[in-house]
């Protein structure tokens, strides 16, 4: 891992802060992408955190729903590091409501966001990645774009979306030294999940088998695994990390 670049979308968040966090322990040069409504000044204090914890991790801003935007974003970070060995597709969002109730809005805010994004980061990384015969590219899913969740159909449908892209482009690519893996977290002890109500919090632990969330670095350790030289063999998978809670 040591010297490979690695762009984390999303990488300021929950687990995406345990992903850049992992990465970089182990010698890899990390970008975090953020969004963050723009709140730069945000993103530079979480920057600044991490290295108080003894993280070097770099920081870009980018609209990973502009395909133009992510274009721009890849170029920079080529032109600084030379080439992008290892890409995260982390970021995601929800807008929670049942579909009777959804708006285009709501629908559209989601599937930009946590799909068209994929594709929008990915056609610019995957040249290059091809060029140099090495790549890892690893999507973060979730356990609802398996099984689905009450007003979550967006949401479960970007999900889902992610399992077949990473299946349609790990074959593509397969023999050109790039692997292609997708992550479906289940309930995981992030902020947003830490938001919900203790009480349904806890009926969502009753039905997890290990009897508790996950830990963000239990994500993390998985990506590690992923984008390592000795992976090499796998590609087209899905790994979940969901505590037994949904099994397939």
């Amino acid at each position: 891992m040591k010297n490979k670049v690695a762009i984390i979308t999303g990488g300021t968040g929950g687990i995406g802060t345990a992903i850049s966090q992992e990465l970089c322990s182990l010698g890899a040069k990390v970008i975090a992408t953020y969004n963050r409504g723009g709140n730069h000044e945000s993103a530079r204090s979480w920057q600044i955190e991490q290295r108080h914890h003894g993280f070097d991790i770099a920081i870009e801003y980018v609209d990973v729903t502009s395909f133009e935007a992510c274009e721009k974003m890849i170029e920079k970070i080529e032109s600084e590091h030379g080439r992008i060995d290892i890409l995260v597709n982390n970021a995601g969002i929800t807008r929670d409501v049942l579909l009777n109730k959804m708006t285009v809005e709501q629908w559209h805010e989601v599937l930009t966001t946590n799909l068209d994004s994929i594709f929008n980061v990915t056609r610019h990384v995957i040249n290059g990645m091809i060029n140099r015969q090495y790549g890892r590219i690893i999507n973060i899913s979730s356990i609802n774009g398996q099984k689905g969740q009450k007003g979550q159909a967006n949401y479960a449908a970007s999900k889902a979306g992610i399992h077949g892209f990473t299946k349609s482009l790990a074959q593509e690519v397969a023999g050109k030294g790039v692997t292609v893996n997708t992550i479906s977290p289940g309930y995981i002890e992030t902020e947003m999940v830490m938001a919900v109500p203790e009480p349904i919090r806890e009926k969502i632990i009753a039905q997890i088998p290990v009897g508790r969330l996950g830990h963000p670095t239990e994500i993390a350790r998985v990506v590690v695994f992923l984008a390592s030289e000795n992976s090499g063999f796998i590609t087209g998978s899905n790994l979940t990390v969901n505590g037994g809670q949904y099994l397939i």
